[in-house]
């Protein structure tokens, strides 16, 4: 719907500031503040002063349409000659060498919206609209013929009256603009304060990141090197142990066998805390090797079944299920590493799986890869700590921590190990539901296999003792070995060894 307010004439130059006056008393009555009113007063006494310039003259009507939301519309028409070009004077490249296109740019800026239609020797139209703003009330037919009304009464006010508010605007304006430009002042000056500060939280960022590098290169070297050094005297412990343990030195009372007992798990304990701790120095060093090879998911599960249904005691409330694996392709990719991962996951199910199952499965993923599984119906994990366990050395609290030996390590080094293979690791799991980790590799290693240089920790740590019980043969009939070691015990437990045996030894001692 449409609502006609005022329609003027501009005849002459004074006519534009009376349509200025009227177009502000108008926008003043119809509710929009005092900053949209200078705008409009401005768009309205730009287009009619055009009209007047270069047509001689024009037409101003002033328009309500619609409900709501209502718009007011401002229609200035003229019978002149008409834009010759308007594309190019409404394009924002347009340089104007006469004025000729400034006032309808500087009307398209104030103004939500302008219209124009031009043609030569034809006139022109121009409408300029502004949205009622969502504060502002609708306004009915009645109010708006009251405001026609009030209007037609009112005698025109005198032109320099709107010259002088032309001047207080102008005058509030530079002093908005003088105090935005001190605000710019300030804000700049706090800007380069900031960006001192800044500048020199970098410096000090890289300072501490090279400060960690070092650490960090520092903490794997310490690992790796005091891995290295920690097992030659775990190995012996070990050795000894079972020397003591095999009666190769005599028997034991049933007290000393418990404490030797003692002292051999002591140091299996840490032993696997060594050899978790070089694997994570391998893998941060960048040193960890890659021993490709083509096997299937059906022989590693059967080998892990030999390897961890041991571990379940008698008449144990646990089981252990390898689900059958079903249409899976050769893997290509480290077997060792793929067992170690799933070995670790499987010996943690079985600590904290008090009755019930372990399950471990595998199937086809998506883009090109497989996906174990190895679920439990143990304590499970608060979502809270189910981040925290893939941290070094975390072990979360729980009633069966304190009966059970662990490092904190097994599920950082699984995480490790399975991106190092181009997989990831992930978990869900309920409090007193039990937990499931979805292991996920890539069926062929995207990667290089390098030549190995070294064995990994998983492969290379594990020193069988072969403790014969024959009878010793003839003396010409022995066999000789011939050890070459540093260590007193190593030598100890081979000729404790060679004197049950069929052996005896010559000792070779390396010179450092």
């Amino acid at each position: 719907m449409s609502y006609p307010i005022l329609t003027t004439e501009v005849r002459f130059e004074q006519d534009i500031v009376q349509v200025r006056q009227r177009a502000r008393q108008i926008a003043a009555w119809l509710g929009f503040d005092s900053q949209v009113q200078t705008r409009i007063a401005t768009a309205v006494s730009e287009i009619a002063r055009n009209a007047f310039k270069y047509a001689g003259g024009g037409k101003v009507e002033f328009i309500v349409e619609g409900e709501s939301p209502q718009i007011f519309r401002t229609r200035i028409s003229d019978t002149g000659p008409g834009i010759a070009d308007l594309p190019a004077v409404l394009s924002p490249n347009f340089r104007s060498q006469t004025g000729a296109g400034l006032g309808l740019a500087a009307a398209k800026r104030l103004m939500d919206e302008v219209k124009i239609d031009s043609r030569p020797d034809r006139g022109t139209a121009v409408q300029l609209i502004k949205q009622f703003s969502k504060h502002m009330p609708a306004l009915s037919a009645i109010e708006l013929n009251q405001l026609v009304d009030k209007l037609a009464r009112q005698i025109p006010e005198d032109p320099y009256a709107e010259i002088q508010q032309q001047n207080q605007e102008l005058l509030r304006t530079l002093d908005e603009l003088r105090q935005r430009q001190e605000e710019l002042v300030q804000l700049n000056q706090q800007l380069e304060d900031t960006n001192r500060g800044v500048l020199a939280l970098y410096a000090e960022l890289n300072d501490k990141a090279e400060s960690l590098r070092r650490a960090s290169e520092l903490k794997t070297s310490f690992l790796s090197n005091m891995s290295h050094e920690f097992r030659t005297p775990l190995t012996a412990i070990m050795m000894l142990s079972e020397v003591l343990l095999n009666r190769l030195d005599g028997e034991l009372s049933a007290d000393q066998e418990k404490q030797v007992n003692y002292i051999c798990k002591s140091a299996e304990s840490l032993a696997e805390l060594v050899n978790d701790s070089l694997d994570l120095a391998k893998v941060e060093a960048g040193k960890l090797t890659v021993r490709l090879a083509d096997f299937e998911v059906e022989d590693l599960f059967s080998a892990l079944r030999g390897m961890m249904r041991p571990l379940l005691p008698q008449n144990s409330a646990v089981s252990i299920i390898f689900e059958d694996p079903l249409e899976l392709p050769i893997l290509t990719t480290d077997e060792g590493k793929v067992s170690q991962i799933l070995r670790n996951l499987i010996s943690n199910a079985l600590k904290f799986t008090e009755a019930g199952e372990v399950r471990v499965a595998a199937e086809i993923g998506d883009g090109e890869t497989i996906t174990f599984s190895v679920a439990d119906t143990g304590i499970g994990i608060s979502p809270r700590d189910q981040r925290r366990i893939f941290e070094e050395f975390v072990q979360i609290e729980n009633p069966l921590q304190k009966g059970l030996k662990g490092t904190g390590l097994g599920l950082s080094l699984c995480k490790k190990l399975a991106e190092f293979l181009g997989g990831s690791i992930e978990i869900t799991s309920s409090p007193g539901v039990g937990s499931t980790f979805f292991v996920t590799l890539p069926i062929l290693y995207p990667g290089e296999e390098e030549n190995p240089l070294e064995m990994s920790a998983a492969k290379g740590d594990e020193i069988p003792l072969a403790i014969a019980n024959s009878r010793s043969p003839a003396p010409d009939s022995a066999a000789k070995g011939l050890i070459g070691e540093d260590e007193d015990s190593f030598s100890a437990f081979a000729e404790k060894l060679a004197g049950r045996n069929s052996l005896y030894c010559d000792i070779g001692r390396r010179r450092r």
